[in-house]
């Protein structure tokens, strides 16, 4: 876990440096389709004998768009309108929307701290959009996608815990990376910006790939790994370590600005989480 809070937490930064060069929804579609292409292949090892069934097509391909179409797609897109550490901060927000879920779904019941720890997490948002739009780079539609991405990939991390009493993670991370990826191609074409590969230099392409074997084929799998083990609870407690990187690696390898209202708001969401999840 704390590998995948590395690698997850520098993936801000990978992506922002890729989605420079190329469409962002080409990327995420690209990353997560060859992502779990490998880690197909890997499972046909590792975990032989666990075909997908008819019965979870329709659950593991709404799983897909969940966690892989709708919060890549908006996450890489997100990226590319603001910061790495802005991402990194509004991204953290993720396990007080799966604890919402978990509310609705009847898995969790609501509690007067889950309530304002919720509640306090909103207005940490608020200091770190408005403190940022003072520093080039930042946006408020940046931030609000990251936001969206962060619900969907809180209710992908809830939703995963059913099928993963019936999948070992590197099978059921495979088939929703496949899955949500192919359907993300198609959300490609409307990319207004055209792939130029005369723009892709080393670095990007070094990039591309960090993020697709570290991030997402790694990571996905250690993340469900996790969540099978310990619970979607205590898995979600790592995004507090996955922050901290995340923003220092923005600022020390991007040079992004950090002002005063981002570290009030940091230290509101951490305690509104900490507060929901204890």
């Amino acid at each position: 876990m704390l590998l995948t809070v590395f690698f997850f937490a520098t993936n801000f930064t990978a992506v922002k440096l890729v989605v420079a060069d190329v469409p962002p929804v080409l990327f995420a579609a690209a990353r997560f389709t060859l992502a779990g292409l490998i880690l197909f292949a890997i499972s046909r090892f590792a975990e032989p004998g666990n075909r997908l069934r008819r019965k979870d097509v329709l659950p593991i391909l709404g799983l897909g768009v969940v966690g892989i179409t709708l919060t890549q797609t908006v996450f890489t897109i997100g990226v590319s309108l603001t910061t790495a550490a802005n991402t990194a901060l509004v991204y953290s927000t993720s396990p007080v929307w799966g604890m919402l879920l978990g509310f609705a779904l009847g898995i969790e019941r609501p509690r007067l701290a889950g309530v304002l720890g919720i509640g306090l997490s909103l207005v940490g948002v608020g200091f770190i959009v408005y403190g940022g739009l003072e520093f080039a780079g930042t946006s408020l539609a940046g931030d609000a996608l990251i936001l969206a991405a962060a619900v969907f990939w809180g209710s992908y991390t809830v939703l995963s815990i059913g099928l993963l009493e019936r999948y070992p993670p590197i099978t059921l991370a495979a088939y929703a990376m496949i899955l949500g990826g192919l359907i993300a191609f198609p959300l490609s074409l409307f990319d207004p910006r055209p792939l130029d590969l005369a723009a892709v230099d080393s670095t990007t392409l070094a990039a591309a790939a960090y993020s697709m074997l570290f991030s997402s084929a790694f990571g996905f799998a250690a993340w469900g790994w996790g969540v099978s083990r310990v619970g979607a609870n205590r898995v979600l407690i790592y995004q507090y370590l996955i922050t901290l990187v995340g923003v220092s690696t923005g600022i020390v390898v991007l040079g992004e600005s950090f002002g005063p209202q981002q570290l009030i708001g940091a230290a509101v969401i951490v305690a509104g989480v900490y507060l929901a999840k204890r």
